[in-house]
């Protein structure tokens, strides 16, 4: 042990290994999140400003992640047959709290948001809220220009935290009634319970994961000379087992995904009636974020959570026919 403290060795050696792999993951971050934006015209960020926000990130990611594995290693300690269910819980119920309070605690620390000051955006949206039944508690505008050129918009949080989010660069570049169709799609996840859904498939995969860890890790421990599961030099075989099982439930996970978000644009093209505005702001993100609008199929079954835009519009256009 580093110091006669179980909590304290956890952190101490945590630390060790987060600075090891913060400087190991810099180079791939600052040439996928720095260089390559640049190099495409997508991002506006300085160097300064980009090395502001990973030392935002980290100072967030940091004592949550030692805070997480000290829980996690406690409940090795506790019990050590049914840490992986305490664990489970412990995490979905993390993820669902963080869900609600994301917008308003973590969201402020990266992006300006202020009211939509449109007045005919602001009521289109509100009825628009209204017609899906679903209370938010405020249309707001997301400072996203200052960092890029992408567009987006999201419905984030649940319950008193739920809140429409257009960003600058989206009320630039599109009119009104693309801004409502995507606006329809984004609200339609809350509406038909999609976030709920989410959180249900990650509540099963997650008690998956850690009971397969369970399993794996005695053996795993011994056969690397370690004192027992509770041991935190076990910590990166643990890391090695999760970070697996998360690769091998990645395409099922975006196959789910990419159920709801058909789901969804069928629901925004039933809500708004509007199929060329859809089409059109689909060709209009696709275009700005420089999105491949028809991928390799392979590359989409595993990677996307999305639908191809190709898709996409042809399911608007399906749907019009359908009408015709």
């Amino acid at each position: 042990m580093l110091s006669g403290s179980s909590w304290l060795t956890v952190m101490i050696y945590m630390i060790i290994v987060g600075c090891i792999l913060t400087v190991i993951d810099l180079p791939f971050s600052f040439y996928s999140g720095y260089v390559l934006e640049h190099r495409f015209g997508l991002s506006r960020q300085s160097f300064g400003g980009w090395t502001k926000d990973q030392l935002k990130a980290l100072a967030v990611a940091g004592p949550l992640s030692i805070a997480v594995i000290e829980v996690l290693y406690l409940l090795l300690r506790f019990d050590s047959s049914l840490w992986w269910v305490y664990a489970s819980i412990i995490f979905i119920a993390f993820v669902v709290v963080m869900a609600n309070l994301a917008p308003v605690l973590l969201l402020p620390l990266f992006f300006k948001f202020k009211p939509v000051e449109n007045p005919d955006l602001q009521n289109r949206l509100n009825r628009l809220a209204r017609r899906t039944g679903k209370h938010v508690c405020g249309i707001f505008e997301w400072s996203l220009g200052e960092k890029t050129r992408k567009a987006n918009a999201a419905v984030v949080g649940w319950g008193n935290t739920r809140r429409i989010l257009v960003s600058d660069t989206l009320l630039e570049n599109f009119s009104e009634e693309e801004i409502e169709v995507v606006m329809a799609h984004e609200l339609c996840h809350h509406v038909k319970n999609h976030i709920w859904y989410g959180i249900a498939l990650q509540s099963i995969l997650t008690f998956i994961a850690f009971y397969v860890a369970y399993r794996l890790l005695p053996p795993l421990s011994r056969s690397f000379g370690s004192s027992g599961v509770d041991d935190v030099a076990n910590f990166p075989l643990l890391a090695l087992v999760m970070t697996t099982l998360s690769l091998l439930a990645l395409p099922i996970v975006n196959f789910f995904s990419r159920q709801l978000e058909t789901a969804a644009d069928l629901y925004a093209l039933e809500v708004t009636g509007d199929a060329l505005a859809f089409v059109s702001s689909m060709d209009k993100l696709a275009d700005i974020n420089l999105v491949n609008k028809n991928p390799n199929k392979i590359i989409e079954f595993i990677f996307h959570g999305h639908p191809s835009v190709e898709e996409r519009i042809k399911l608007a256009a399906d749907r019009v026919g359908q009408n015709v």
